[in-house]
């Protein structure tokens, strides 16, 4: 969502200025003309920030509430679970026995990749701003280990110490000095996927790389994506992740914070802020 705010070329169009904020939202459906959406259905789409909404119901689906709940449909099965699948299952392609390294693990993607690379049997290596978080992450998601970026004397030896014989998949969701420290602790033929670079989305000074070389002498592959990548697939990811989360393989965690459409800004800054854990949520009051 920080991209969107930026008036720059993007894989979509910015938000303007006065405009509503774009969101994926689920909603509940109060008034209709339309059979496809009756009354009291669960609808999941761009619904945007803001309390109503009419529409033609383009680009909505109705999803079923019963079995998983609708903050799920934004969270495991939402777009950030998707991303985390195909990101990690398509693009890092992690084996058996590989070390995989997770930045931004505690968030909504991260947390989601890290179990799918376990389910995947590799080795789990994720980085996050807290100590809580770490445990969370080594605890009861089942990270093999965590390394507090904001406690560590150097992020670099610390990757190093967790993998001593180099990291194969490396999924960054926050970049700058933190993907400059995986790039000089990568593994022969590693392949980086990235997704997010959080550390950077509101500095004015963005940080380079100074590892580079190591992209030429260890061969690596770096792939940048977005979820629209793999937009004739979503079914495909949704069933996967849906079967994990019945078989109790996948934990997801809801952060969700209750608020007004006019809070959106303070719950938003919660993302740079690093206080949330898992997938973070506005819950509009009075709402099912």
């Amino acid at each position: 969502m920080r991209g969107w705010l930026d008036d720059a070329p993007s894989y979509v169009p910015p938000v303007k200025v006065g405009a509503v904020m774009r969101a994926l939202a689920v909603g509940r459906v109060v008034e209709s003309k339309n059979d496809d959406f009756p009354v009291g259905a669960h609808v999941h789409g761009t619904l945007g920030v803001r309390d109503y909404l009419v529409t033609d119901g383009k680009d909505l689906r109705v999803i079923d509430t019963s079995q998983v709940s609708g903050p799920e449909h934004l969270a495991a099965l939402g777009l950030t679970g998707l991303t985390a699948y195909f990101g990690l299952m398509e693009l890092g392609k992690p084996t058996e026995g590989e070390t995989v390294l997770v930045s931004g693990a505690a968030g909504a993607v991260g947390s989601v990749v890290g179990q799918l690379a376990k389910i995947a049997g590799a080795r789990v290596i994720g980085i996050a701003g807290s100590d809580e978080k770490c445990e969370w992450l080594t605890g009861e998601l089942g990270f093999d280990e965590a390394i507090n970026y904001k406690t560590a004397d150097s992020l670099t030896k610390a990757i190093a110490s967790a993998a001593p014989n180099g990291v194969d998949v490396f999924f960054d969701n926050v970049g700058g000095r933190v993907l400059d420290a995986a790039l000089a602790n990568t593994a022969r033929n590693a392949r980086l996927v990235i997704c997010g670079a959080i550390s950077d989305y509101n500095s004015t000074d963005r940080a380079g790389i100074r590892n580079y070389p190591r992209i030429i002498t260890h061969s690596l592959t770096i792939h940048g994506f977005t979820i629209g990548d793999f937009g004739d697939r979503l079914p495909e990811g949704m069933k996967a992740l849906g079967g994990y989360l019945a078989e109790g393989k996948l934990v997801s965690r809801i952060d969700a914070r209750d608020a007004e459409v006019k809070d959106f800004p303070e719950v938003f800054g919660a993302l740079f802020e690093g206080t949330n854990t898992g997938k973070l949520i506005m819950a509009l009051p009075g709402r099912e």
